[in-house]
C-alpha cells in the first residue's frame, strides 16, 4: 500500500513499492554485484581530506591569501601615498584624544589608550582585508575592560588581551568566521544601541564633574542621582559645548568643499586642543575650574611579554589565578570584538564579499601583538573606520601613518595631555554615542519584518538592565529560538483530485526538509487532513525535502503505519535520491505483507 516514485504521478515505468526497495537494500547488504545503486552511507576518507589541508598551508595562493598585503602593494601607485596619509592623519587626530577617554572610561591610566592604538594598525596592513577598516581601542570594549578588570591593575587588562587575541586567531586558523552568521542584524543593532546608551550614561558624571565610577546604565543614573547636588558648573558648561560644537562641525562635512570636509574630520582634535587650552590660560592665571586628565606618563611603552602572573594586594598571582580571576570575560571579550570588527567590515564593504576567516585572524593577531606593548583589548572602531573611509583612504596603508602618528604624540606631546578637562573627553564620547543608536535599523526592521522587532528591543532591554555581555547572549538565544520555531513549523500545500479511476486522493507537499523538530507537526498535519477529507490515497510529495534525518524516518513510517490502519493508501512521490537511501531503514519494518505492487 506504499509507493514511491521518482518523476510523475504514479508512473508504471520506473514505480518502486517498499517491497523492492528492501529487497535492494538486502542485495546490497549480501553484496550483490548487480546491484550498482548503493544507497549505503559511507564515511568521507579522511586522510585525502588532511592531506589537502595540510598541503595547501604553504601554496602560494593561500599565502597571498592570508597576507593580503602581498596582493595590493605591487600594484600601489604613487598617488595613492598622499591620500593614504591624509587619511592616517585624520584618524590619528581621532584616535588620540578618544584613547585617553577610553582608557579612563577603563579605569586604566590615560597612556594606556595610546599604547592601544598604534601597534594594531600596523598588524592589520599586513593582514587585514578591509582598506576602511581600523583597529584600536573602542568604548564598547573599554567599557568591557572596566566591569571585568577595573578593580584588578593593568596587568590583567594587558593578560586579557593576549588571551582574545589568542582565542580569535584559533577560532580564525578553524575556519570558524562562519559563526557570526547566527548573530543576526537586529540582535546586532540592538547590541550596538544598548551599548552606545550604556557608554553615553556612563559618561554624564564626567560631564558634570561628579564623583563616582560605575559604567552600567543603571547604575551609572543612580550615581548622578545621588550626586546632582555637586555638579560643577565650569566642567557642565563645558562638556555641553563640547557635544553642542561636535554636533555642529559634524554637520559642516558637506559644506564649503574641502574645508567643511576637514573642519568635520578633526572635530575631536580641535575641541580637546581648544579645551585644553582654556585649561591652560586658566591655570597660567592661578584658576583650576577643570577637572583635568592629569599626568600621562611620556615616552614609548616598553616591548616585553605579557604579565602570566602578578602582584595582587602584596600577593604573588600566578596565570591560572589570573585567568580565574578574568571569569567569563575571556569569553565574552573575544565574541564582542569579533561582532564589532565583522559588522564594520561588512558596513564598508559595498556588497562585496568578505573574508570573516582572515578577518579573525588579523583580529586575532593584533590583540597578540598589542599585548607585548602593555595595551588593553582592542578591535574594530566604527567613528574612526568612517572617518577613514571619509579621507579617501585607499589601502590599508593608511594605519600606518595613524601609528607613527600616535607614537609621536606618545613620545613628544604628553606633557600637553596633562590639561585635556575630563568634560571635553566625556563631550566626545557623548558625541559619538548619538549616532552609534540604531533609530533607522529599527525603522527598517518594523518595515521589513515586524516580528524580528521582537529580538531588537529584548536584546536592547537585556543589555541595558543585566549587563551587555548576558545581553547579547540572551539576543542570540532568542533569536535561534525563532529559527528553531520556524525550522519545526513547515509550510504544508494541501491539493485534493480524483483520479480517471474514480479514486480520491490528496496530495500534502512539505515546504522544507525534515527534521526531529518539525517530523510530529508534519504527521499530526497529515493525519488530521486525512481524518478531515476522509480519502483513500494519500500521496506525500518530497520535491522540496533535500534532507532529512533519522528521527525524521522513522516517524514518516510511524506516520505511514497509522494511514494504513485508517485503511488508506500512502504513496511517496518526487523524494531525491539520499532522502530514499535515509528512508530504507525507516519504512523497512512494514514489510512485504502491507506492500502491493497496484493500487485497489
Amino acid at each position: 500500500m506504499v509507493r514511491c516514485t521518482e518523476n510523475g504521478i504514479l508512473p508504471e515505468v520506473g514505480s518502486m513499492t517498499i517491497s523492492e526497495l528492501i529487497e535492494r537494500k538486502q542485495r546490497q547488504i549480501n553484496g550483490d554485484p548487480e546491484e550498482d545503486d548503493d544507497c549505503r552511507e559511507k564515511f568521507p576518507s579522511v586522510g585525502p581530506i588532511l592531506a589537502a589541508k595540510l598541503g595547501g598551508f604553504c601554496n602560494k595562493k593561500l599565502l597571498l591569501k592570508r597576507m593580503p598585503i602581498l596582493h595590493w602593494l605591487p600594484t600601489y601607485e604613487a598617488n595613492y601615498l598622499i591620500e593614504d596619509i591624509v587619511a592616517g592623519l585624520s584618524v590619528g587626530l581621532t584616535v588620540i584624544p578618544q584613547g585617553i577617554a577610553f582608557a579612563v572610561m577603563a579605569n586604566l591610566e590615560p597612556q594606556y589608550g595610546l599604547y592601544s592604538a598604534f601597534m594594531g594598525c600596523f598588524v592589520y596592513c599586513l593582514f587585514g582585508s578591509c582598506k576602511d577598516l581600523t583597529i584600536g581601542p573602542t568604548a564598547i570594549m573599554a567599557l568591557m575592560v572596566q566591569v571585568y578588570v577595573g578593580g584588578l591593575g593593568v596587568d590583567f587588562a594587558v593578560l586579557l588581551t593576549f588571551l582574545v587575541g589568542c582565542i580569535i586567531l584559533m577560532l580564525g586558523l578553524l575556519n570558524l568566521g562562519f559563526l557570526v552568521q547566527f548573530i543576526s542584524m537586529p540582535v546586532t543593532a540592538g547590541f550596538t544601541s544598548a551599548a552606545a546608551i550604556t557608554i553615553a550614561s556612563g559618561q554624564v558624571k564626567s560631564l558634570l564633574g561628579l564623583p563616582g565610577r560605575s559604567n552600567e546604565f543603571i547604575d551609572s543614573w543612580l550615581n548622578v542621582y545621588r550626586h546632582f547636588g555637586e555638579t560643577k558648573l565650569w566642567d557642565a558648561l563645558l562638556g555641553i559645548s563640547t557635544i553642542t560644537i561636535l554636533v555642529l562641525l559634524r554637520s559642516v562635512r558637506g559644506k564649503w568643499s574641502m574645508v567643511g570636509k576637514y573642519l568635520a574630520l578633526s572635530r575631536n582634535a580641535i575641541v580637546v586642543i581648544g579645551g585644553a587650552g582654556l585649561a591652560y590660560s586658566f591655570s597660567a592665571s592661578g584658576s583650576n575650574p577643570f577637572s583635568l586628565t592629569g599626568t600621562v606618563t611620556p615616552g614609548l611603552p616598553p616591548v616585553k611579554l605579557p604579565p602570566f602572573s602578578t602582584v595582587l594586594n602584596n600577593q604573588t598571582v600566578s596565570f591560572p589565578e589570573m585567568s580565574s580571576k578574568l571569569g567569563s570575560s575571556i569569553v565574552a571579550l573575544p565574541l564582542i570584538a569579533i561582532l564589532e570588527t565583522i559588522a564594520i567590515v561588512k558596513a564598508f564593504s559595498k556588497g562585496k564579499s568578505i573574508d570573516a576567516t582572515q578577518e579573525l585572524i588579523a583580529l586575532g593577531l593584533c590583540n597578540i601583538f598589542s599585548s607585548f606593548v602593555s595595551s588593553m583589548p582592542i578591535t574594530g572602531s566604527f567613528t574612526r573606520t568612517a572617518v577613514n573611509n571619509n579621507s579617501g583612504v585607499r589601502t590599508p596603508l593608511g594605519g600606518v601613518a595613524t601609528g607613527v602618528l600616535v607614537l609621536l604624540s606618545l613620545g613628544l606631546l604628553t606633557d600637553t595631555f596633562y590639561f585635556i578637562p575630563k568634560s571635553v573627553l566625556a563631550g566626545v564620547m557623548i558625541a559619538a554615542m548619538f549616532f552609534m543608536v540604531e533609530f533607522h535599523a529599527a525603522a527598517e526592521i518594523w518595515r521589513t519584518k515586524k516580528v524580528d522587532i521582537i529580538p531588537f528591543v529584548v536584546t536592547i532591554s537585556a543589555c541595558l538592565l543585566l549587563g551587555l555581555e548576558y545581553g547579547m547572549l540572551i539576543g542570540i538565544g532568542l533569536n535561534i529560538c525563532f529559527v528553531l520555531y520556524m525550522t519545526s513549523r513547515p509550510g504544508i500545500d494541501q491539493a485534493l483530485f480524483r483520479t480517471s479511476c474514480g479514486i480520491e486522493a490528496m496530495v500534502v507537499k512539505p515546504d522544507q526538509s525534515l527534521i526531529y523538530s518539525s517530523i510530529e507537526y508534519l504527521k499530526h498535519k497529515i493525519v488530521r487532513m486525512t481524518d478531515k477529507t476522509q480519502v483513500s490515497v494519500v500521496i506525500i510529495d518530497g520535491s522540496n525535502v533535500s534532507y532529512i534525518d533519522s528521527t525524521a524516518a522513522k516517524i514518516l513510517a510511524s506516520t505511514v503505519d497509522e494511514l494504513v490502519l485508517r485503511k488508506c493508501t500512502v504513496l511517496l512521490w518526487n523524494w531525491n535520491r539520499s532522502v530514499r537511501c535515509t528512508l530504507y531503514g525507516g519504512l523497512e519494518h512494514l514489510g512485504n505483507e502491507v506492500c502491493k505492487d497496484t493500487l485497489p
